[in-house]
This record gives structure tokens, sequence and C-alpha cells, in this order.
């Protein structure tokens, strides 16, 4: 048998969808005496006559009828073949902006499938999901709420997942208590530009589990604002995720927050539109294997609103 050309069999599918060589041919991009003769060399090549036609119609015999569905998942495999081609080629520019969190591994775990260039504008969560809806990034690592999704029109993906903890005064010591959340204060502050997310977060875990709510004017939800306002405060102050990996002054103790556990998620947001194969590739890569981080665990706490978390 010839060497059959999948540009003949896609020839094939367009006519016997059309069962018009005309329409097909329109179809196709390509002239309708162009269509005739393709259909005879891959009716030569198989050695099998695919369709009866006359001046008036055209139809399937009984042989193309049968071939029909083997050719289409040939074609489909050939396209999907395709599809993971040009993942694998690593040649797709795709943009990732974030907040303050990354994962350790970004770079090994994206560099077979796309050229990601992580943005170099840091902004808040509520900013980079809007940069994403609006095309001036491609993905972005940030806090969202499933409200969010639906109003910007973004899907999201579970890549990380932050315990807060609270840090209280006590100094060095190797039997710190830990604290409920109801015993501990969350920090919100006046500046809704920069901690939007955060003062939504922090206002639902006070009314939700009793935290709380301390309002503030001096951006001192991290750095050494924040530890100002541990040694004001007699009770433990909860831990922002911005200030997760901060080291603590020897003066200041971490104390673990349970009943419940307390969990900030970190979302993979991309355009629901989005169906480009490197970006797509980059999702599959870094949130592939994730699991749930324990957010979904009975004693976690994650806000109603957040994409993970579970019916109450």
């Amino acid at each position: 048998m010839a060497r059959v050309e999948l540009r003949q069999l896609r020839y094939f599918v367009a006519v016997a969808e059309e069962l018009n060589f005309g329409r097909a041919a329109e179809r196709l991009l390509i002239a309708g005496p162009s269509l005739s003769q393709q259909i005879k060399a891959l009716e030569r090549d198989l050695g099998v006559r695919l369709f009866d036609r006359d001046r008036r119609s055209v139809s399937l015999t009984p042989a193309g009828a049968a071939l029909l569905p083997h050719t289409r998942a040939l074609l489909e495999r050939a396209d999907d073949l395709k599809r993971r081609a040009g993942r694998l080629s690593g040649s797709e520019s795709v943009r990732l902006g974030y907040v303050n969190w990354l994962p350790p591994d970004l770079t090994s775990r994206t560099a077979a499938v796309a050229q990601v260039h992580v943005d170099a504008w840091v902004a808040p969560s509520h900013t980079q999901a809007a940069r994403v809806a609006d095309g001036s990034l491609d993905l972005a690592v940030c806090w969202v709420r499933a409200e969010d999704l639906g109003r910007l029109g973004l899907r999201a993906r579970l890549i990380g997942a932050d315990r807060l903890y609270a840090v209280a005064r006590g100094g060095d010591s190797s039997d710190v208590p830990d604290v409920a959340a109801r015993d501990a204060d969350v920090l919100i502050d006046e500046d809704v530009t920069s901690w939007s997310s955060w003062n939504v977060y922090g206002e639902e875990l006070a009314r939700v589990t009793g935290a709380r709510a301390v309002r503030i004017s001096d951006g001192g939800v991290t750095g050494p604002a924040f530890f100002d306002h541990v040694r004001r405060s007699r009770r433990p102050v909860v831990n922002s995720p911005k200030g997760q990996t901060t080291p603590l002054p020897p003066d200041l103790v971490r104390r673990e927050i349970v009943a419940p556990k307390v969990y900030w998620t970190w979302s993979l947001v991309r355009r629901e539109s989005e169906d480009r194969a490197g970006v797509l590739a980059v999702v599959d890569a870094l949130c592939d294997g994730v699991g749930d981080l324990h957010v979904t665990a009975p004693d976690a706490w994650l806000p109603a609103d957040d994409p993970y978390a579970l019916p109450r």
C-alpha cells in the first residue's frame, strides 16, 4: 500500500461530513478539482472506494462508512501528538505573576514545557488576578475567592497552602503552648489597596472563629511594625502569609493556632478561555500531584468562599 497522508484523511472526513465536494472544498480552503483528485488518490492507496458519487449526490460506500470512525480516531491521536510535542518543545513564552510565594522548584518543573517568565511586578492578590483577567499576565499565583473567579472569568487550581500561626511575647522557650483561634488577634489594615485580600480573609477569620479583629493604619500586617503590635498586645497575633518565613526577634515566639488550624491557600489562576498548549502545560506541571495540602482536613479552616473549602 502506498503511503497515506494525514492531509488526505482530513479531506476524507470533510467530504464524509458534508456529503458534497463543493462545500467540503470551501471548508478545506482548496479547489474542488484538487479535492476530488486527492480523494481518488486516497481510494487508490487504500484499495477501496470510499464514496458513491454522481452529478447529483455523494454518499459513503459501506467501506467508507466502516473506515470513517477509525479515521476520526486516528486524526484525534495525531492532533494530541502535536499538542504534546508543542508542550515538550518549551518554545512558548508564559508570563507568570505572584504575590510573595512561588513553588521553589518552579523552574525545574516547567523547563520542559514552556519558557516561564516571572513578572517583576510583585503585587497584591486582587491585582494579580485582575491582570490575568485583562491579559497582562497568563498566570498568577495568588489568593482568590470563588466569587473572584466567577466575576473575572478565571479558573484556579491549588498550588500551595500556608498554615498560619500566631506570634506572641515570651522569648526563647522549648515549651510554647498552642493557642485557640478565638484567643488570638488578627490585624486589619485600613490600606485596602495593599491589604484588600488579607482584610477580607481576616474579617471572616475573626467573625467565624471568634478571633479579635484589631484595626491598624500603619501597614503593620507584616514586617517590623507587626512585631511592635505583638509586643503591645496581651494576646497572640495571627501572622500573615507575607511573614511566614521572616525570622522572629528573640523576644517573641511562635505559637501554633488550633481549634481550628488556619490555612491560607495559593491558587494558580488562568483565564477560562485560555487554550494555549504552553500555558495549560505549565498549569499541569505545577499543580498535578499537589494534593489537598491538608486544607480539607476536619480540623482545618478556610473562608467559606475559598475555592477549596468543603461545604459547611
